[in-house]
């Protein structure tokens, strides 16, 4: 008796362990972008195996323009991941592939967006309000609010009329974080520069259940933008960076870390991950 109740201690120990250290499986979708995606995935994948907490599938979408019969074999199961990860931008994917995105992330599920990401879909009313905020595509003031902060540190959602989607010359650019509480950010420098990327301005979209965590001020809207944001959508969580316009800007160990702490918060909401050595600070850019 005794012999059997050690047993069972020691067997729901192993159990309770390797849920403890249970990598987190992420199914990274690609496959159609505007922007490099066969450059950027790669790095995406390092950037969140590099910490030995992620286990990345990457599902790649038929080509442009690709007939009914190949989007019918390409079959994203969700529900078998504890999040997805958008690197896409281009067809509209099949409805029955959109309500089952829909399901997942309002039923608990986890959606990271990265980039470009934010100008697909948008026509697609349940893709904006889960990303809150998006560029291109149509979108303008139809679409919902600009999302900015003032000079002041407040934050603005601007109604008026204006094209979503906008972005100066890439440069390197500071990134300001603005909610210091936040386990995303939380130990992050007041501010950090970000290598060499597209900073996006003039976001629109639904903007419902948006905590903006960080922004960069824009030389071309004259306007901090938000650049680190978490979305409440149902039951789920979405994390959303517009940085990320090239493989160079993903090297950042700013944008790496963000990466790693904003999918983990998504799929477990908790981070435990710590800054790299080397994170950048206000003074310099810090790339791998």
């Amino acid at each position: 008796m005794i012999i059997t109740k050690i047993l069972f201690v020691f067997v729901l120990g192993l159990i309770s362990c390797s849920s403890i250290f249970a990598k987190i499986k992420v199914l990274l979708l690609d496959g159609q972008n505007n922007h490099n995606w066969k450059a950027t995935t790669p790095v995406l994948i390092d950037a969140l195996e590099r910490n030995d907490g992620f286990d990345v599938t990457v599902l790649t979408s038929p080509p442009k323009k690709s007939p009914e019969k190949a989007w019918n074999q390409w079959k994203p199961d969700f529900s078998a991941y504890d999040v997805t990860l958008s690197n896409y931008n281009g067809d509209l994917w099949p409805k029955r592939v959109q309500d089952g995105l829909v399901k997942y992330v309002k039923g608990g599920g986890a959606f990271v967006v990265v980039h470009a990401a934010n100008n697909s879909f948008g026509n697609w009313p349940e893709y904006n309000r889960m990303i809150g905020l998006g560029g291109w595509g149509g979108r303008n003031e139809k679409s919902g609010p600009y999302l900015y902060f003032n000079d002041l540190g407040k934050l603005v959602r601007d109604p008026r009329p204006g094209r979503g989607g906008s972005h100066g010359p890439q440069s390197e650019f500071a990134v300001q974080i603005r909610d210091h509480a936040h386990p995303v950010t939380k130990d992050m420098p007041k501010v950090w520069m970000h290598a060499k990327d597209e900073l996006y301005d003039s976001l629109r979209g639904p903007a419902e259940g948006v905590q903006v965590l960080a922004t960069a001020y824009s030389e071309k809207s004259k306007k901090h933008e938000p650049m680190i944001m978490t979305i409440a959508y149902g039951q789920g969580r979405v994390f959303h960076t517009p940085m990320g316009h090239a493989d160079y800007s993903m090297k950042c160990i700013g944008f790496q870390d963000v990466l790693q702490r904003g999918t983990e918060w998504a799929a477990t909401g908790r981070v435990t991950i710590k800054l790299s050595k080397g994170f950048p600070d206000e003074n310099k850019v810090s790339s791998f």
